[in-house]
This record gives structure tokens, sequence and C-alpha cells, in this order.
């Protein structure tokens, strides 16, 4: 029975260590810990104060390493999107497929906003494409602000 019970004291003294070493890897307040941002919605990108002149934009993005890509055009009136149109460009039907379901989902999450406001995340699946319309945004914005005449 001795032997039993300093194997006892031995198991909860190192169960008591362990349990110390970790607490100390720890924030010392839950102020410390903050959710993670929800990436479904479109957050701004920028705080920036620009005007971009109207019209229809395309632009391609890409993302990834392959590099994928799609094409984005989006009609602009008073700085927010009036109308978004993404065209999938993949050749793989996993890749093909999630690029026309984040077609599908994104006109939801961007008209009606303004440009600097959107920055899509995860959508419909997709956690890449996301990333190559972010792109195209970024493009489109420069467009904008800098091209003489838009895109027909």
């Amino acid at each position: 029975m001795p032997l039993l019970n300093k194997n006892i004291v031995l198991t909860l003294l190192a169960g008591s260590y362990t349990s110390l070493i970790l607490s100390s890897c720890s924030p010392s307040s839950s102020d410390d810990i903050q959710p993670a941002p929800d990436t479904n919605e479109s957050e701004p990108t920028t705080s920036q104060d620009t005007d971009y002149r109207d019209g229809v934009y395309e632009a391609t993005g890409e993302y990834g390493n392959q590099p994928s890509h799609i094409t984005v055009t989006v009609n602009l009136e008073d700085d927010k999107i009036t109308e978004v149109e993404v065209a999938p460009h993949a050749t793989n039907p996993t890749s093909l497929d999630l690029q026309e379901r984040f077609a599908e989902a994104v006109p939801a999450v961007v008209v009606g906003k303004n440009i600097d406001e959107v920055n899509v995340g995860r959508l419909a699946g997709s956690s890449g494409t996301p990333n190559g319309f972010n792109d195209a945004i970024r493009q489109i914005k420069e467009q904008a602000e800098t091209e003489e005449t838009p895109a027909d």
C-alpha cells in the first residue's frame, strides 16, 4: 500500500506542476483575449475618404499559390458598388465550384456598400477566392481614382 500512495502523490505533484507551467503561459486577464473578427462580413480596408469616378471598372484579382484568379467587374456610383460580377477562371472542378459559389454570394455582401468599406472574408465555403476579390477591388479603386474614362 505505501508504494501505491507514493505513486498517487507523484502523479498529483506532476499534474500540479504541469498545471502551474501551463497557467503561466496563458494571458493574465480575459482583457488580453480578443475574439477573431467575423470574416463573413465586408469590413473597411481603409479609413480613406476618397472620391471615385462613377463608372464600370474591371480587374483581375490573383490569389493562392498556383496562382488562381478571378475577374471582377464593378459599377460604381457615388463611391458605392451598385453592381458586381465575378467571372471564375478555374479549370480544376473543385476550384471552379468554389469560385462559382463565391460569385453567386458576393453581390449580397457588397452591393450598396462604399467601396472603401469592402473587404470580403471567407464566403460560400471559399477562403481563397475572397483574397482574389479583394485584390481586384484594390485595383479597381486605383483605376477609379486615376483613370480618365472607365472601362465599358
